[in-house]
């Protein structure tokens, strides 16, 4: 293996949410077996082993379906990122509290069985052609392994390792374990006594999921096509498309030829974009091949500085270049051929915050 394993990184931010995480999982498991059973029918008592299994079964179900509302209200509200940041932490933690289930499970049905614990798991029902006796089980074998190489797999070593693309790809099975999950729960609920609460929460839950997806997925379609809109009106003023943002490593230029004597240099750098004429005006050096530092743009032939707002060089200095602007439309770089005076000042575009 080539990339070399990092341990976490702890920070502040972090250290709380995990401590809200732990401590919501605790308040949670300690309300529904300690609580909880003073207020049972106390006709159909529950016995300890089957309320703990229930417990973090039902814990961890909740956990994967926060976990699979993060992301959508992230989209929708920008102040649920922190929650997004540290998602993985969360699946982690639902991946233990799920295995603890499965534990009680086999400790519960399969500890006095003449045969192996899981073999017996396995083989006690294969009734796979019925709907009333399938063997749910099985689903929630399959969502609990799912967890488990995505628990495995969650550290950045593996997101450098297997790559983004596929490392995002494997993640996103995630979905399959809570269709399994949900499978599960639906089953099981046939072959036992009918709790409209518990039904009530899961149904509930997964049109929660369900419904924010569906909404992001709407705002995420009119915001593309306002977004080839506004690419489009912009082109037929004129403007030209420069590139993709992500071409643009950070302290670094792209340079686009708008004809056979006319180069811009676009910067990428602190948060932001900036367009000046690629020709320095002492010998038209290269400006695009040059060091970006405290927004300036050093040319890299004879050391001539601009700052990239202005095209200015700094005083006591006098020299000038264009400038142009620029529009940054989704991740799409948008410029204004016409070059402005030499010296023209011109906002930068600030990523992620301007259109």
């Amino acid at each position: 293996m080539s990339v070399q394993y990092m341990p976490v990184l702890w920070n502040r931010n972090k250290i709380f949410y995990d401590a809200v995480l732990l401590i919501a999982v605790g308040l949670y498991l300690f309300v529904f077996i300690r609580v909880a059973p003073a207020f049972e029918d106390v006709s159909k008592p529950i016995d300890g082993a089957i309320l703990r299994m229930r417990a973090f079964g039902s814990c961890a179900f909740l956990m994967l379906t926060i976990i699979l509302c993060i992301g959508p209200l992230a989209r929708l509200d920008r102040r649920f990122l922190p929650l997004l940041y540290n998602r993985r932490h969360f699946g982690v933690l639902t991946a233990g509290i799920a295995a603890v289930h499965a534990n009680y499970v086999l400790g519960w049905y399969f500890n006095f069985s003449p045969t192996d614990k899981y073999a017996a798991l396995l083989s006690s029902n294969t009734s796979y052609g019925q709907v009333l006796g399938f063997p749910f089980e099985s689903l929630g074998i399959a969502a609990l392994l799912i967890l488990f190489v995505l628990a495995a797999t969650s550290h950045d070593f593996w997101l450098s390792f297997l790559g983004a693309p596929i490392w995002k790809a494997l993640h996103m099975s995630i979905y399959a374990a809570y269709a399994f999950v949900v499978l599960h729960v639906a089953f099981g609920a046939l072959q036992g006594p009918a709790d409209p609460i518990f039904t009530g929460v899961v149904a509930a839950s997964v049109v929660l999921v369900c419904g924010l997806h569906f909404m992001t997925g709407r705002m995420e379609a009119a915001r593309e096509r306002g977004e080839e809109t506004a690419k489009a009106s912009l082109q037929e003023n004129g403007w030209v498309v420069a590139g993709d943002l992500d071409d643009i490593d950070e302290d670094c230029a792209k340079v686009v030829t708008l004809n056979e004597d006319e180069r811009v240099a676009i910067f990428k750098y602190d948060g932001k974009l900036s367009a000046i004429t690629n020709a320095c005006a002492h010998q038209n050096g290269p400006l695009g091949e040059g060091k970006v530092l405290w927004g300036c743009i050093t040319c890299p032939w004879h050391g001539y500085q601009y700052n990239l707002a202005d095209g200015r060089a700094p005083a006591p200095f006098t020299e000038k270049i264009s400038t142009y602007r620029l529009k940054l439309i989704g991740s799409t770089v948008l410029l204004d051929p016409n070059a402005l005076p030499p010296g023209t000042h011109v906002d930068p575009v600030e990523i992620g915050g301007a259109a």
